[in-house]
Formats: structure tokens, C-alpha cells, sequence
């Protein structure tokens, strides 16, 4: 444990004081913007929202049902504030110098921006800017399941911060993440009440991913490449899924009841899988067919799901899988979906029985035969239109479309996917 007695030598510096003259300018600009709508907004009764919360002896999660998102409004593009901004829907990296497509307002090349639910964006300036690049994000962040906080990399902390949108309060990891650290790929994680903290990247590296509890200030290793996907409501077992070269489910246990992790399991799931969050359950995550290989066929240039190990065609579909044994519990057919010639990414949960999905297209004749299908490069910022799936039925609905760069550059709440 060299390189975590190295770490723990460089513990993060007490969050720095506030500039007075700062929080002055700070508040006359947000009472500048905020005064007109102030002058006629009516009063707006917020319905409740459901809790679901589940108690297992398995990796046991709760979650939090956010409100459904909104579409993104035109308006002006400011900098976070300091405090006082209510729950967001997405976040999204922006890109200045695109291909194609329209820039999106406000926009600092490689910065973060993240979109209030009630249609209000703001830049993340505090966080690291990512590298130009489709497909790379090296700088991550992560939504809390409600919406409320959000993790970033903070450039002037050196390592991840967690922030309380609302009060404006920064908890900084106990541990330094050197930039170096960070893959071509981040992964991040973020607990719905904000207190850990768990990264991963890929490529592997030789530098440890990590799980941080920011309440008692510890920090403990995590196996790397792998993508954090759950984490027990006690923060003490947290669920990772790896997608190459093979589908595989890693639990790692007693993160904090030992001085090391320990209680570790893997087990590979049958086919290719792309996993989702972890399930409510705490017991099973919901996984996507995912082939490396599609064929077109006809003039018409339609993409199918080929097995590449048979040949055969195959129907797309959401599988239970059991995180302690790899198998597939439950098979539910995915309808209102365009799986067939699409990619489907699963992301957070928004309830017990919904699940979100992202899809983007594919086309033909990219591949070195002439035939095989690739994932579409669309232009930048092109919509992506976000789907609630029922886990029971495999219907879906439609929540909103929002525009981003990649997949990969579109951020929801809660406990993000494999992908």
C-alpha cells in the first residue's frame, strides 16, 4: 500500500476562505438577475416526491426519485453562484470550435455546464476543462441522485470536491488526485447524501482509482478500469462493471470496516452486456444487449443485431442481472425504443421501476467489409433524446431531449452506467 501511504501524505488543504469582496459582487449580481423574476413570479406549489427505500442484506440502495427533466430554454449563461440554485437536471461539456452544429451559449471550451430543472445554466468554472476530443472525458462529473450536489474535479483543489448547490457548501476529498491520474476516461460516482465519493478510469494506468468517505475524511484503493456503478446506502460495499475486453461485475466489501478492502467478487456475464446503475434492489443490476458487431442489410441500408459468434440475429433486450453469481435472472423485451439501429446507454434511476436510457444511431458501411455498422457520429451537439424505461414491461416514455457533444458528454442524476 505504497502509493496510498503517499497519497495519505498529501492530504487536501481545508477548503479555502472566501474572498469578502467576492461574495459582495457575487450577491449584488444574483440579486441583479434574480429582482425581475422576482417581480412577477407566482407562487409555485411543488408536488412531493416519492422515496423509495430499500433495506437488504446485499448491496441495498436508496434512492431518491427526482422530478422528471425539463428541455433546455434559451437565456443567458453566467457562472455558478455561490449558493442558491435549486436541484439541476443534466450537465453537459461544451465544445467552442465544433465540426458542424450550433455552439451552445455561453461557452468555454472543455467547461462544464449544468441545466436547473427549471430551464436556468450555469457554467461549473471551479472544474477541471477537458480536453478537446470525442469520445475522451477526462475531466467527469457526477449529479446526486436528487440533484442537489454535484462532484467535479476541482482545478484549485487538485482532486475532487463534492458541492451543495443549494448552500453553497464544498466538501474536498481527504486525498490529492494528480491531473496525471485521470485516464483518457474518468468515471464518477457520487452517494445522493454527498458523503462518498468513488472514481475509476480507463485506460487502467498504473495509478489507483479510488472511494473517498469525506464525512470521516478516509480514502481507500479500488480496483481500476472498472466503472463504479452502486454503492451501499452505509457506503461500505460498492458495485463496479467493466465492459472490455469481456462484460464483468466487480463487489468489493468492507471498505471501511477493515483498514483494506477486502470481501472482493467478480463474476463475467453471459454474452456482451452493457450494465446500468445498480437496481433498488441493491441485489441485481439492469444490463443492455450490447454487440461489437452489427450487419446491414438491404438497399435501404437498416442496421440488425448480428451475434458475431453465431451469426444469427438476436433481439435486444433488458436483463437482470444477479451481481453475486452473473446470471441472468429476467429478460424483459425493450419496446418504444429504437434498438435495432440504435446504441443504448442506461443511466440513473428515477424510481423503483424506471430506469433511464440515452440512445444514439448507427449507420452502414463504415466498417472495413463495407457492412459492419458504427456508432454515428453526430454533429456536434446534435439532440439525444431521453427515454424512461419501464424495468417490468420494457415500454418506454419520452422525458426530454437535450444536446451534447458525445454520449459520454451528457451527465444525468444518480448512479451513472457501465457507458
Amino acid at each position: 500500500m505504497t502509493w496510498l501511504r503517499n497519497v495519505l501524505h498529501d492530504i487536501a488543504d481545508d477548503a479555502p476562505r472566501l474572498d469578502l469582496t467576492e461574495r459582495i459582487i457575487a450577491r449584488r449580481e444574483r440579486r441583479r438577475l434574480l429582482a425581475p423574476a422576482l417581480m412577477t413570479a407566482a407562487v409555485t406549489v411543488t408536488a412531493a416526491v416519492a422515496v423509495a427505500v430499500v433495506t437488504l442484506t446485499a448491496t441495498a440502495v436508496v434512492r431518491l426519485a427526482p422530478q422528471e427533466p425539463v428541455a433546455e430554454r434559451p437565456g443567458a449563461v453566467t457562472d455558478l453562484p455561490a449558493r442558491g440554485v435549486g436541484p439541476v437536471s443534466h450537465a453537459y461539456l461544451t465544445y467552442c470550435r465544433p465540426d458542424d452544429g450550433r455552439v451552445p451559449a455561453g461557452c468555454v471550451e472543455g467547461g462544464w455546464q449544468v441545466v436547473t430543472r427549471n430551464g436556468r445554466t450555469y457554467r461549473v468554472a471551479q472544474a477541471l476543462r477537458n480536453d478537446t476530443g470525442y469520445g475522451i472525458r477526462r475531466s467527469p462529473l457526477a449529479i446526486s441522485g436528487d440533484g442537489r450536489k454535484i462532484a467535479y474535479y476541482a482545478t484549485g483543489a487538485g482532486t475532487f470536491v463534492v458541492r451543495d448547490l443549494a448552500s453553497g457548501a464544498v466538501e474536498t476529498a481527504p486525498a490529492k488526485v494528480p491531473k496525471g491520474w485521470l485516464g483518457s476516461i474518468t468515471h464518477l460516482l457520487l452517494s445522493d447524501d454527498g458523503r462518498y465519493l468513488a472514481f475509476s478510469k480507463r485506460p487502467p494506468l498504473q495509478d489507483p482509482a479510488m472511494v473517498f468517505d469525506l464525512r470521516e475524511r478516509l480514502v481507500r484503493p479500488l480496483p481500476n478500469g472498472a466503472t463504479p456503478i452502486g454503492l451501499s446506502p452505509d457506503g461500505d460495499t460498492i458495485t463496479l462493471a467493466e465492459y472490455a475486453p469481456k462484460s464483468r461485475l466487480r463487489t468489493v466489501g468492507r471498505l471501511w470496516s477493515s483498514s483494506l478492502a477486502s470481501d472482493a467478487k467478480a463474476v463475467d456475464l453471459p454474452g456482451n452486456h452493457l450494465a446500468g446503475p445498480l437496481s433498488p434492489d441493491g441485489r441485481t443490476v439492469l444490463a443492455v444487449s450490447h454487440l461489437p458487431d452489427s450487419t446491414c442489410r438491404g438497399v435501404s441500408g437498416n442496421v440488425v443485431p448480428v451475434d458475431p459468434r453465431t451469426g444469427k440475429t438476436v433481439q435486444r433486450e433488458l436483463a437482470y442481472v444477479d451481481t453475486g453469481t452473473g446470471e441472468i435472472v429476467r429478460r424483459v423485451p425493450i419496446g418504444g425504443l429504437p434498438v435495432a439501429d440504435h446504441r443504448v446507454y442506461l443511466r440513473g434511476w428515477i424510481g423503483p421501476r424506471e430506469i433511464t436510457a440515452i440512445t444514439t444511431p448507427l449507420t452502414c458501411g463504415d466498417g472495413r467489409d463495407g457492412r459492419t455498422a458504427t456508432m454515428t457520429r453526430q454533429p456536434s451537439y446534435a439532440p439525444y433524446t431521453v427515454h424512461a424505461v419501464n424495468v417490468d414491461t420494457g415500454s418506454a416514455r419520452k422525458l426530454a431531449t437535450y444536446r451534447a457533444q458525445s454520449p459520454l458528454h451528457l451527465v444525468l442524476p444518480g448512479f451513472p452506467g457501465t457507458l
